[in-house]
């Protein structure tokens, strides 16, 4: 393979392991949280809402750039690119292919993101939950 796919593959082999990694985290922390007691969700829940908010601008940032690439894929014409391949225009096919291992990382990036907003509004809710059974007077038996 050419080292633009070596170096491409191994970015998106490392942003999948990121990914991964993540979502041992979510699953592990979620199922720890029914152990923990409503100040130990609330001080997390405070700290992811704190995490998320000081990535709130490059997530919608990260969001406005897929809306262009998915604008800019849609207008990409299919007979163009053979006629690129057919004609060797290394120099368009070289920034097609570009801007495809770009929109890769977005859409990586993006999916971490929102594993980090499922686990804010998980623990939203099971704070919430918490709320509301304590205020009808539910406790644990």
């Amino acid at each position: 393979m050419s080292t633009a796919i070596d170096n491409f593959t191994q970015q998106l082999h490392d942003n999948l392991e990121a990914v991964e990694a993540r979502a041992k985290s979510l699953k592990k922390n979620i199922q720890s949280l029914p152990k923990k007691t409503q100040a130990e969700i609330q001080a997390a829940l405070d700290k992811a809402k704190t995490n998320l908010d000081v990535r709130k601008q490059e997530i919608d940032d990260y969001r406005a750039k897929l809306s262009t690439q998915l604008a800019e894929k849609e207008s990409e014409v299919m007979s163009n690119i053979e006629d690129w391949k057919a004609n060797r225009e290394t120099e368009k096919l070289k920034h097609r292919a570009d801007k495809a291992e770009d929109y890769a990382a977005t859409v990586t990036f993006l999916a971490v993101a929102a594993m980090e907003e499922a686990e804010t509004s998980t623990l939203a809710a099971i704070a919430a939950r918490l709320d509301a059974e304590a205020a009808a007077g539910i406790t644990e038996q």
